[in-house]
Order: C-alpha cells, then structure tokens, then sequence
C-alpha cells in the first residue's frame, strides 16, 4: 500500500478538476455576464414601452426612493412617466409597472413576473385586473371594493390583490414626487 497512490494522488487529481472547473465557470460567467445584463435592459426597455407607447426613449430619474418602488423612468419626449413598484403579497412581492401620461393619469398598468399563488395570485398578470386601472387619476388612492374602493379584487386571491392595490398606491405617490423635480 503506497500512501501516495492511495491517498495523495486522487487528492491532487481532484482538486486540478475542481480548480480547471472552477476556472472554465468563472471565464463563462465573465463571457456572458455583459450579454444577459444588456437582455434584461432590452427587456425593461420593451416593457416601459409597451405601458407607455408615445414615449421615444427613456431616462432614469435619480434620487427618488421609497421603500416599495424599484424605478422611476420619464419619457425624454415628455410623454410621462414609467414607474416600477412592488408589494408584499401571498408568495412574495407583486411588482408592477405603471404608466403615466403627462395628464398625470395611469396610461397602462402592466404586472411582472411573481411569485404569487399560480391559478389564483397569478391572476393579478391577467389583463382584465390591470385594465381597471386605466384612465385613473395619480392623485386619488385606491382600494379594494372590500374596503370601500372601486377595485374589484381576484375572487380566493384577496392578499394578492391588496398588494398590488398597494403597489399602484406606491407608485401613485411617487408620480406625485417625480413630477415634483
């Protein structure tokens, strides 16, 4: 029995498989890192686009921070404002994307991936709950039909459904905010 072919040998061919993988991972992470960031890019760009189609191109606004609202974004042509907010529902937060036209109304509401109860939390992407949105003022808050509002909530999906009330309502104070500066 030889201490080094049964002992020192596999350790030493192990850790030159760990090391030349571990250098492969970090070389690919470095090669792919700059690609997938200017994806999720193109993608935020395509989506403020989508909730606010008159707007050219887009700027982020610096300075402004709330507790539940990620992004603030003005149309450089002056066509409003593209707002990021989340709330903390049933599964986790319930991001939304809100848009406002430079009459200071909701435009479109678009809500993102989420990890919401699929088949009932998950209703709040379905187009009908964002659709009631549309049209309304930034400065009148909203809530649920429950609570006295005018927003029909997700019949079994309550918790959810507030949480995106509350993220509209976020984002709604941070229009009032944006327009501000």
């Amino acid at each position: 029995m030889s201490i080094f072919k049964d002992f020192v040998k596999p350790i030493l061919v192990l850790s030159i498989i760990c090391l030349v993988t571990s250098s492969l991972l970090a070389f690919t992470n470095n090669a792919t890192a700059p690609v997938i960031k200017e994806n999720e890019v193109a993608t935020a760009n395509a989506s403020r686009r989508e909730v606010l189609p008159d707007a050219d191109s887009f700027k982020l606004v610096e300075g402004l921070t709330s507790d539940n609202v990620t992004e603030v974004y003005k149309a450089d042509n002056g066509a409003g404002y593209v707002i990021t907010a989340q709330a903390k529902g049933y599964g986790g937060q319930v991001p939304v994307m809100v848009a406002f036209n430079a009459d200071g109304n909701i435009a479109a509401v678009k809500f993102l991936d989420n990890d919401e109860t699929p088949g009932l939390g998950q209703k709040v992407k379905d187009a009908w709950f964002g659709e009631q949105f549309a049209g309304r003022q930034s400065d009148v808050s909203l809530a649920l039909a429950k609570n006295g509002g005018d927003v029909d909530a997700i019949s079994g999906a309550t918790i959810s459904s507030t949480a995106a009330v509350n993220a509209l309502n976020g984002a709604m104070e941070m229009y009032k905010e944006a327009v501000k500066q």
